[in-house]
């Protein structure tokens, strides 16, 4: 290698690798040869965070990286930011070896990574660590002619021999390899020598030289390659996990590889064994997340998304569920275990093929029923024709273990049974997938244009104080000495909205999540607060006051932002727009296309100078708030839905991605500083618990897992898995730092900061949205079901305090006023006004006693009035945001609404 790609006494090289593995030679011994400079890192920190390879690379401007493939794979996300501008000037080689190199990871390094070269090595410990090489500078125009799955191996390098024994093709084989750079043999170990280090005659009809160089003296790799017309051998698997089955010859890794893609699957294993006509049959073992699998249905799903995915051939005829693999003595799977385990089990080859399609067909109904909470549906019903959404998909694909995009290609159950069965395979997924999301939009229609209403401001200041207390660190305190006026205001025109009611920029996004800007926080504020005299039985109505075409339907929350003396609504739709529109008239102020549909919800950062938004792209971008230009993105490699969580504290961002993992994201530097991994898809907002240093984020996979954010390194402390998937957002209880989790299977479960369960309770329904919890409501957590019901639990026992049935389902979280209180007389407790909406597209406002001094027993459902009501055009999936009287939220018939509650009598306060 220091003949075609030497290295110089100028340059810096990183060393990282492990001395258990050769490939430190490389970077140790290639460093003290050429006197180079070697920047030798703490292990310890990257062995807890591989991103601080990154760190590495751009402070220190590294000119040569060793590394595997699975690592930069790790990095990417690093490596697309502003500030990769360095490491692109500074890192001349990459050299990648000890894994299959993908075509598609060539891809992403080659666009971020223009000016460097990067290099394929293969070799083992036998023959001292590489013996070929692939410059990818030459891939391009190999992949003209040939197609590959991987980056070629190369040539071998100097002194180096290569030969291809095979029994079909002379232009495929084993590899053999001779020269200087071979071994002697095993320590100890004369038998096995003898088997690996062989003598091969100079010529072979049956055999391929690669190079000139004769040797008689080879190490048998037992890898497979092809020879291609350009002279480089391309990696095909091993000769030990290999075999022909109808003919074509399979690699047991492939199988294997495929198999760990699969939503769920932890580890696989895939074995061989002879059927009753002495054909290969494939069998898969499987490590599952979720400990009670093994369903028909389930085998089913696996065997149908591998069919797009692989040929008939590679796909297992048996999948077996196991909670971990046997092992050798030096820790890799036994297979030959695992063969014997299943042996004795007498296999039918038509035993997969016979499922009673009678019995699947009938879970499958079973589970459209569950979702849509209809009494009955017909074989050939569309899912998305009778109400179905993706919240409601999500459900269904819950229910039966499958893929959720399954469900948009295949909408009714017999062509799910269908799909699941293996009958008609799953071609229409990939490339297509969110085209055939749009299905849901075209169900839409349009309405009129915005109108327009004037304000008059009025109300009265309530001092604010001891942040101490608050919930979530969300709020401050309420001073109970706040003083009366005499003034007369109406419920519609009481709350000042042609001027900032708020001292300091801050914004209201759903659930009730308030943040100052980062340099107030902690301090005491003021804001403006209204108190309205109105009878407990007394209605009142909702006017719309704005609506803002979106152009398809809008499934994200608003970000409502004050500042300076402006009011912001911020939103985004399926159609990829992201909007800026004037809270108070109506007008948008910019708007800015994205690469993806949005169904998540923003979040503003601690300075208030950039709008946070993720999109179906897997983009998370930062826009400017005031031009809506976008400073920076960070890519990850699936969906996001999840809001971004602002920490103000150490400037960063953490937002989850459909990828499976959580992501920090320093807005100052503009890079990742921190990925953790949580086990399944990411949908619900983590949340930090600011008196103890300590974030929680849950996944779909049932899993909460705790990282302490105290100092860096950050570290996880503990993990739990829990019964079903969580969809919704977190919530801290900061008085007694209980986390609150919501589960797709309807229940609520708070865990304390060791992650012990506190309390645990049941709803009649599948919950999708996190919990609402308020200041003004501080013993409550407010909990929105599928069932149609509103409950309310107390937050420190769990204890039932009240519900209320709306009819309908509903999808997104509650919201409590936090600006407007009612009385009904001078003498009365006071009241406050809660906002939600079904997924009919019904938006409620309901009044209920406040608990202000935190001690409120179980209140019966008639104390609970519905106070207002407006029925929209569309579902809503969105969740409200209310303030003063002003609800904000996007609805599924195109419009982002700006509504009212208005009443025309005059009370004397």
């Amino acid at each position: 290698m220091q003949e075609f790609y030497p290295l110089g006494g100028d340059e810096l090289l990183l060393f990282k690798t492990s001395i258990s593995f050769i490939d430190h030679l490389q970077e140790f011994l290639g460093a003290l040869l050429t006197t180079c400079t070697l920047v030798i890192p703490p292990f310890n920190e990257l062995k807890e965070n591989s991103f601080y390879v990154h760190d590495f690379l751009q402070a220190y401007t590294i000119n040569r990286l060793i590394s595997v493939p699975s690592l930069m794979r790790m990095i990417l996300p690093a490596l697309d930011s502003p500030y990769n501008i360095r490491v692109q000037s500074s890192l001349k080689t990459l050299v990648l070896s000890g894994e299959v190199f993908p075509i598609s990871l060539w891809e992403m390094l080659y666009k971020l990574l223009p000016k460097t070269t990067i290099l394929n090595l293969y070799g083992s410990t036998e023959v001292s660590g590489d013996c070929s090489y692939f410059d990818c500078k030459r891939l391009l125009s190999i992949l003209e002619n040939e197609a590959l799955d991987s980056v070629p191996i190369g040539m071998p390098m100097s002194n180096c021999d290569l030969v291809l024994l095979g029994e079909d093709s002379p232009m495929q084989g084993e590899i053999y390899v001779g020269g200087l750079c071979i071994a002697k043999g095993y320590y100890c170990d004369f038998s096995a020598s003898s088997q690996e280090f062989v003598k091969l005659p100079i010529c072979s009809s049956s055999g391929c030289f690669v190079s000139d160089l004769k040797c008689h003296h080879y190490f048998k790799t037992g890898d497979f390659a092809r020879l291609l017309h350009s002279g480089d051998l391309v990696f095909m698997g091993r000769k030990d996990r290999t075999l022909k089955v109808n003919g074509q010859r399979i690699a047991l890794e492939e199988v294997e590889s495929t198999l760990l893609g699969y939503p769920g699957v932890v580890d696989a294993a895939v074995v061989s064994r002879r059927g009753q006509v002495e054909v290969a049959l494939l069998e898969a073992h499987l490590v599952m997340r979720q400990k009670d699998v093994g369903s028909e249905i389930l085998r089913a799903s696996i065997r149908s998304w591998m069919l797009d995915k692989l040929p008939l051939a590679m796909i297992p005829r048996y999948f077996f569920f196991l909670e971990s693999f046997p092992a050798t003595s030096s820790g890799k799977v036994d297979y030959a275990q695992l063969a014997c385990m299943t042996s004795s089990i007498k296999l039918d080859p038509s035993e997969f093929d016979n499922i009673q399609s009678t019995e699947l067909l009938q879970v499958i109904k079973k589970a459209f029923c569950d979702a849509l909470m209809v009494e009955m549906v017909s074989d050939d019903d569309d899912f998305f024709k009778m109400g179905g959404n993706s919240i409601l998909a999500a459900h269904v694909s819950h229910s039966l273990e499958m893929d959720m995009r399954l469900l948009y290609i295949f909408p009714s159950p017999m062509k799910l049974q269908m799909a699941l069965m293996g009958k008609e395979g799953l071609r229409a997924i990939n490339g297509r997938a969110n085209a055939n999301l749009a299905h849901e939009e075209s169900l839409l229609s349009n309405l009129k244009s915005p109108s327009l209403h004037s304000f008059r401001p009025r109300g009265r200041i309530l001092r604010l104080c001891d942040k101490s207390d608050d919930f979530s660190g969300k709020r401050q305190k309420v001073d109970s000495d706040y003083y009366r006026s005499s003034m007369r205001i109406s419920l519609g025109d009481g709350y000042p909205w042609d001027c900032n009611p708020f001292q300091v920029p801050c914004s209201f996004s759903r659930c009730n999540k308030l943040i100052y800007e980062g340099s107030h926080e902690g301090k005491d504020l003021c804001q403006k607060f209204i108190e309205v005299e109105i009878p407990r039985n007394k209605r009142v109505d909702m006017k719309e006051v704005w609506k803002v075409h979106m152009e398809s339907c809008i499934d994200a929350s608003p970000l409502v932002v004050f500042k300076d003396q402006d009011v912001f609504v911020f939103i985004g739709s399926h159609s990829f727009k992201f909007l800026c529109i004037n809270a108070k008239s109506g007008f948008v102020q910019w708007e800015t296309k994205l690469e993806g549909r949005i169904e998540c919800s923003a979040a503003i950062i601690g300075d208030f100078s950039q709008v946070v938004v993720g999109c179906y792209q897997g983009i998370i971008y930062f826009i400017d708030l005031h031009s809506g230009s976008i400073c920076w993105h960070f890519q990850t490699c699936g969906e996001v839905k999840c809001q971004p969580v602002v920490d103000e504290c150490r400037n960063l961002v953490w937002c989850g991605s459909h990828d499976c993992n959580l992501y920090a994201l320093d807005y100052r530097s503009y890079c990742c500083v921190y990925k953790l991994s949580c086990g399944g898809s990411i949908y619900g907002s983590p949340v930090i618990d600011k008196v103890r240093n300590t974030l929680y984020v849950a996944s779909t996979s049932g899993r909460v897992t705790a990282v302490s954010i105290k100092a860096m390194p950050f570290s996880e402390l503990w993990l739990r898995e829990l019964e079903a998937p969580v969809f919704g957002s977190l919530s801290v209880y900061s008085k007694t730092g209980n986390v609150l989790c919501c589960l797709v299977d309807g229940h609520v479960i708070a865990l304390d900061a060791s992650g012990s369960t506190i309390w645990k309770v049941k709803t009649g329904g599948p919950i999708f949205a996190g919990p609402c919890t308020s200041y003004a409501l501080p013993s409550q957590a407010l909990i929105c079901s599928r069932d149609g019901r509103i409950y309310s639990f107390e937050l420190e026992k769990g204890g039932l305090l009240w519900e209320h049935n709306l009819g309908d389902p509903i999808t997104s979280s509650a919201y409590v006023d936090e600006n407007l209180q009612l009385v009904s007389n001078f003498l009365h407790l006071s009241d406050r006004l809660i906002c939600v909406c079904t997924s009919s597209g019904s938006v409620y406002v309901l009044r209920i006693p406040s608990d202000s001094d935190g001690a409120l027993s179980r209140l019966s459902e008639d104390v609970v009035k519905e106070f207002g009501r407006l029925d929209l055009q569309g579902n809503i999936f969105s969740s409200p945001v209310m303030i003063g009287g002003r609800i904000f939220i996007g609805c599924r018939d195109d419009y982002m609404y700006c509504l009212q509650l208005k009443s025309e009598e005059v009370n004397g306060l």
